[in-house]
């Protein structure tokens, strides 16, 4: 089966096959990210820029050490001193790069659909990195990847996410990656940060921590999105950690071998109490950032083989 989609802009337009086609290549990434020599081919000849038009740190690095080590010349540009800032519109950005020929274009942008226009005006493969609160699709895959290893399957699971929906990029491509792969999701938070709707997506909500979280297999906490905030979301840091910080008496209405996720960075205190974040039993936040670099390494391998195949092969 092939991949096709020229560019990764969200998981909405992903067939179930097409996601288990990324897991299954990332988990030999796994295997070569562990070994001595870390290096493939995949991407050797072609160049890989990456345009973070907000801070990140766990994206950007694992994209850049993705593309490095299967052999891309990979360039970062730091668009907090760009022409944009000069005034130059998305567009004549896109068109600037263009006359460049990257091979890869991996960007992260404060507006939701921003990936999508640049992917119009450009000739290469196109990753989104995070737009607004649109999608952040290799968030969701490395979750997926991450869940998969921890219960030996991707289907037919419970899981509650929980904390600031409204505002989560990671939330949504989530809730539409399980609900592809026939999972039961459950979303917990305080009416103020649950989107209007939200229970069209199929999805269960809840305004209660212990409701929700019973006998579920996977908590994934969610940070709170301060910077996308314009109002009093919430009481206060305090109260919101007494209703819905993961500690663990709550914790206790889930399975006993649930795992507890959360996509980082972390505050401690507010979203998840740092006993629970540091347990080796129960806790695989380090093991979703070592994910993170093989669901890129492979998101880009299978970019990488659309752009080599030949127009007979595209239409086979």
């Amino acid at each position: 089966m092939r991949f096709s989609h020229k560019h990764l802009l969200g998981i909405e337009p992903l067939a179930p096959h097409e996601i288990t086609m990324i897991l299954d290549l990332a988990e030999r990434y796994v295997d070569l990210n562990r070994g001595h020599a870390k290096h493939g081919d995949a991407l050797t000849g072609l160049t890989q820029i990456n345009m973070f038009f907000e801070n990140s740190t766990r994206t950007q690095a694992s994209f850049e050490l993705a593309g490095m080590r299967l052999g891309a010349d990979v360039m970062n540009m730091s668009m907090q001193a760009s022409s944009i800032k000069k005034g130059e519109t998305l567009i004549d950005t896109a068109l600037t790069l263009n006359a460049m020929h990257p091979d890869l274009l991996v960007v992260r942008h404060p507006h939701s659909g921003a990936v999508d226009l640049l992917a119009q005006k450009v000739n290469c493969a196109v990753l989104n990195a995070g737009d607004g609160r649109h999608e952040h699709p290799t968030q969701a895959l490395l979750d997926a990847l991450t869940i998969r290893r921890a219960k030996g399957r991707l289907h037919r699971l419970s899981v509650a996410i929980c904390g600031d929906i409204a505002h989560s990029r990671v939330a949504r491509s989530n809730i539409l990656l399980l609900g592809k792969m026939e999972n039961r999701v459950k979303l917990i938070g305080p009416p103020t940060l649950m989107p209007s709707g939200i229970a069209e997506f199929g999805v269960e909500v809840y305004q209660d921590m212990a409701e929700g979280l019973q006998d579920v297999d996977v908590v994934m906490m969610l940070r709170l999105q301060k910077e996308r905030m314009d109002g009093g979301f919430i009481p206060s840091e305090r109260e919101y950690y007494h209703r819905y910080g993961l500690d663990a008496q709550k914790l206790a209405h889930a399975k006993p071998d649930a795992i507890v996720m959360h996509p980082g960075p972390m505050n401690r205190g507010v979203e998840i109490d740092g006993t629970i974040a540091d347990d080796i039993n129960r806790s695989v936040i380090q093991e979703q950032v070592e994910m993170g670099v093989a669901v890129r390494m492979a998101a880009m391998d299978i970019l990488a083989r659309n752009l080599r195949a030949t127009p007979q092969e595209v239409m086979a």
